[in-house]
């Protein structure tokens, strides 16, 4: 193959990679994108600090915040996991659970937790089926940074589809305790 050929070649990776995350998720209840406002938020289970798991269905009665992140031990991955975990007293005495979600391994999240001290569970999502279900996109492999409010009755009460890392546990903090 020539060096043009290669070119080319890459050129036209790197235009389908964009057009295919230009275009919405096709979700495996029918819809696309992200959910919306009253959707059923899917159920998934994630691990604890302990290695328990608890699913998203367990924690039904009490608001929930999902977040999805792109990668373990990343700079903004990092500083929002480390936000919530900051915030954790105010969500707890508020009632409020989280669960965070990323296509990392059980393995990663293990050590994530433990280099962070991470009081809240995460999801190893490795094959996107979390994602899908609730239309989250994704780019080479990783997760976006999107967050869904899932409220008490377990329907997403609001939904950040972009997100600032350092501020958003306050954010979401503020509009979870809206719901009460």
């Amino acid at each position: 193959m020539t060096r043009r050929n290669m070119v080319w070649l890459a050129a036209f990776a790197i235009a389908g990679a964009a057009i295919a995350c230009s275009r919405p998720v096709k979700r495996p209840d029918g819809g696309e994108g992200l959910l919306g406002v009253g959707a059923v938020a899917p159920d998934f289970s994630a691990t604890t600090k302990t290695g328990e798991r608890v699913a998203l269905s367990s924690m039904k009665g009490q608001p929930v915040v999902v977040y999805f992140y792109p990668k373990d031990e990343t700079p903004g991955c990092t500083t929002e996991a480390c936000a919530f975990r900051d915030a954790w007293n105010k969500f707890t005495a508020k009632h409020i659970g989280i669960m965070g979600v990323s296509r990392d391994t059980e393995a990663s999240h293990r050590e994530f937790v433990k280099h962070h001290e991470l009081p809240f569970p995460l999801a190893a999502d490795e094959d996107g089926k979390i994602s899908r279900s609730y239309g989250v996109p994704t780019t080479l492999g990783m997760d976006a940074r999107v967050t869904f409010l899932v409220g008490a009755d377990g329907r997403v009460a609001k939904v950040w589809p972009k997100v600032d890392p350092g501020v958003h546990a306050d954010e979401v903090l503020a509009a979870a305790e809206a719901l009460h």
